[in-house]
């Protein structure tokens, strides 16, 4: 069964947290101290994601728009605005493409064009995607410059429950970027809801005939979200349009579904339903919070905010 990095994180982080000392944000505002117990009073936005191993996230904002998001290795994602909807989003860095916890050497570079239905809800994705592979070095370099190893092009089309209009589904399908141009390959994310919070999400990867029929998938999984407190999950500070495009940074990325929710799972699972006998893993935490209860630290992960 493959380690999902998600997973990886909560493991690894969590039995090594060590207390944090007072920080402050690029523009010098005080952030929230995990060892005080006096928190932040009125209006505030998710500054940082920290585990003892370094920084997942850093959020910047003009305003209240959140415009910049700082991960790993100095990759940048970059949010751009139309109005009070994000039109765009792109990014240059790192990621774990292939799942096995470990941040990648290729480098990847995106656009992501946001197109919006007539209830002003994100509807379609539509996405140009780059990989780059470094070359065997000349000598007297030591390292190789990187080169352009591929093209892809997709589109994520969404939709949501009638009842509830809550997410209910994105559908991915992806080409290379060649010409003639043709979708070869798809993925599935359904949601299930408990109240307001995901309770399951199903994921199927597979292939494409004739860039349009869905052949059965060769990959499929069940990422489970138990347990809920009543607190107040600090991803709710984070846009809607912005949290789809951290689920679909890489083709497997739901352990993180999570974001979706207004409270937060103590108990994550993820099951590979194509075992002979699928066996979950499992990952708990219980969570702290601060004065007006917001979570500060869990899985591993110590949460920083910033008043706005």
């Amino acid at each position: 069964m493959k380690r999902f990095f998600y997973f990886v994180l909560i493991i690894a982080g969590f039995s090594s947290i060590n207390s944090c000392k007072d920080m402050t944000n690029e523009e010098g505002d005080p952030l929230l101290d995990l060892n005080e117990n006096t928190g932040l009073i009125g209006p505030r936005a998710l500054s940082r994601e920290i585990t003892d191993f370094g920084t997942i996230a850093e959020y910047q904002y003009s305003g209240l728009l959140l415009t910049k998001v700082l991960t790993e290795k100095g990759s940048v994602k970059n949010v751009e605005w139309s109005g009070d909807k994000i039109s765009k989003v792109t990014f240059n860095g790192f990621m774990d493409l292939d799942n096995d916890g470990t941040i990648d050497a290729d480098s990847i570079s995106y656009t992501q064009q946001y197109t919006y239905g007539n209830l002003g809800r994100l509807t379609l994705i539509s996405e140009n995607r780059s990989v780059y592979r470094r070359l065997a070095p000349v000598p007297p370099a030591t390292v190789g410059p990187y080169a352009l190893y591929e093209k892809t092009k997709a589109e994520y089309n969404l939709t949501y429950s009638s009842t509830t209009a809550k997410l209910a589904s994105i559908v991915m399908k992806r080409g290379k970027d060649i010409i003639p141009f043709a979708y070869t390959d798809y993925t599935k994310a359904n949601y299930t809801y408990l109240g307001d919070n995901v309770s399951k999400v199903t994921k199927e990867v597979g292939l494409l005939t004739n860039g349009t029929t869905f052949e059965p998938p060769v990959e499929n999984y069940e990422f489970g979200f138990t347990n809920y407190d009543s607190q107040i999950n600090g991803y709710t500070l984070l846009p809607f349009e912005y949290k789809v495009s951290v689920l679909i940074d890489t083709k497997i990325n739901d352990g993180r579904s999570l974001i979706l929710s207004p409270n937060s799972p103590r108990r994550i699972s993820m099951t590979d339903l194509t075992e002979p006998i699928p066996n979950p893993i499992v990952v708990s935490t219980n969570y702290k919070y601060d004065p007006q209860t917001y979570m500060i630290q869990g899985f591993g992960v110590n949460y920083f905010y910033k008043p706005m």
